[in-house]
């Protein structure tokens, strides 16, 4: 039995991972939480229930980080062969998510579907 795997997902034109950068530019501390979920995350098949993740819009999910006053929150959904794709994070400021940072991972979640060769 294959286990599922977590990719960051891969801007096609600029091949950027802004996920990957954004997690490590954190501190040690938050990195290591952030990591911690993510991990939690794939060993639980890509789904984890609320305070954890959350349904966003389609296939896009919420990983959902709080640390003491930190709230890091990475959308993700689960793709084909058992990948689950990072696609967006950002450090959560306000009660309601941003329309703009949804509409981020939706273009990501977009592109990944346009570039399925990225993660095999």
């Amino acid at each position: 039995m294959s286990e599922y795997k977590v990719k960051f997902y891969k801007n096609s034109r600029n091949g950027k991972e802004s996920v990957f950068e954004y997690v490590k530019k954190l501190d040690f501390k938050n990195k290591g939480k952030v990591l911690k979920y993510i991990e939690f995350l794939r060993i639980n098949d890509g789904y984890l229930e609320e305070p954890y993740s959350k349904h966003i819009k389609g296939k896009i999910r919420e990983l959902r980080i709080d640390f003491s006053r930190t709230r890091h929150r990475i959308f993700y959904f689960t793709f084909i062969n058992k990948n689950i794709i990072l696609l967006h994070a950002f450090f959560k400021k306000t009660k309601k998510i941003p329309i703009n940072e949804i509409i981020k991972a939706e273009n990501n979640y977009k592109d990944v579907l346009n570039n399925q060769f990225l993660y095999e």
